[in-house]
């Protein structure tokens, strides 16, 4: 799957977002481009997957679709419009707890 952000009209103005998204909730923007499209995670013994474009684990109840997902040393922050980019801070999974990472082509 190609990179894309939700709601981006363009290549261009999904990297902008990405990176403005990143900067609020000090996250590295990968150098290589790897960026994470889709995690599977287990948060309190529930196997969680959140893939941008979709809607994350309802143990979440944030019912709004994934922006982008970080890799941030020990955690991942999974961001959707209120959880990591207005209200609140994003979604977080330990990498110690994640089976699986897909990136963006």
């Amino acid at each position: 799957m190609d990179f894309f952000v939700p709601s981006a009209k363009n290549l261009e103005q999904a990297e902008s977002v990405y990176s403005s998204i990143a900067a609020h909730v000090s996250a590295p923007i990968p150098s290589d481009n790897k960026r994470v499209s889709k995690l599977v995670w287990s948060h309190e013994g529930t196997v969680c997957i959140g893939e941008v474009g979709k809607l994350p684990p309802d143990i979440f109840r944030a019912p709004e679709e994934i922006l982008a997902i970080f890799e941030c040393g020990d955690v991942y922050k999974i961001c959707t419009q209120n959880r990591g980019v207005i209200n609140f801070d994003p979604i977080l999974a330990n990498t110690k707890d994640v089976s699986k990472v897909e990136f963006f082509k």
